[in-house]
């Protein structure tokens, strides 16, 4: 394991912790999501994930026979992603027109409010408050490796795995890049909702890593993927 994966892990581990210590105080009950339930008792935390971890493995298992079907081309793939329904736009300086809205190149999940009504305008597609998700990406070459990325959690998405719901992608991204103070009141079926979405960021990551392992060995994708935030090569 590399230095980055490392610090991505850590981060991700210690999110966890807390998200799951301040899941066993809370009051409420339970918290229900698509494919799985957290319950609480007598301060006790159970998850009944059958569904979810069913799920996982079958996303894991057709997004690597899709990939390798079409050779890690993120060409084929973004056809692959239209067959599905999903728009996918292609914009010049896509980087910064989604960075105005803390969004970066690849799944854009559905939004709300105006982030939605800009993301709608920009992609010609309505005035509307609510946008559906899409795939919006500069023109030009891909690197492919971040593109296994992004396919791989527009995948679990389009498969119904939880945590790209509108909340619980703003709290991801508020826990990625704001203060994480700002998370200290989360209620219980928020604070399960991050957790799925850091896990959903966290498989497609690990997918993205045993891939670039297996074609070109030390080729360090984690700092491609987390911290320039960019898909053309």
């Amino acid at each position: 394991m590399n230095f980055f994966q490392k610090i991505i892990y850590f981060f991700l581990e210690q999110q966890e912790k807390a998200l799951s210590k301040k899941l066993r105080r809370h009051l409420k009950v339970s918290s229900t999501n698509s494919t799985s339930k957290t319950v609480l008792s007598k301060g006790i935390t159970m998850t009944l994930t059958a569904e979810t971890e069913k799920k996982k493995e079958l996303v894991k298992q057709n997004v690597s026979d899709i990939v390798n079907g079409c050779n890690n081309d993120p060409a084929k793939l973004l056809a692959y992603i239209e067959t599905k329904g999903t728009k996918v736009i292609k914009l010049d300086n896509a980087d910064k027109i989604l960075n105005a809205i803390n969004e970066e190149e690849g799944l854009v999940t559905a939004l709300e409010g105006f982030e939605a009504l800009y993301i709608n305008i920009i992609t010609e597609s309505g005035f509307s408050f609510k946008s559906k998700p899409m795939f919006i990406m500069r023109n030009g070459d891909i690197d492919p490796y971040y593109m296994a990325h992004q396919f791989y959690k527009w995948y679990s998405l389009y498969a119904g795995l939880p945590g790209f719901d509108f909340i619980s992608q703003k709290l991801f991204k508020i826990a990625l890049n704001s203060d994480p103070s700002m998370l200290s009141n989360l209620n219980l079926d928020e604070m399960t909702g991050l957790k799925e979405a850091i896990a959903r960021d966290s498989e497609a990551t690990s997918f993205a890593l045993e891939l670039a392992k297996s074609k070109d060995g030390a080729r360090n994708v984690l700092e491609k993927i987390k911290n320039d935030g960019g898909a053309n090569i």
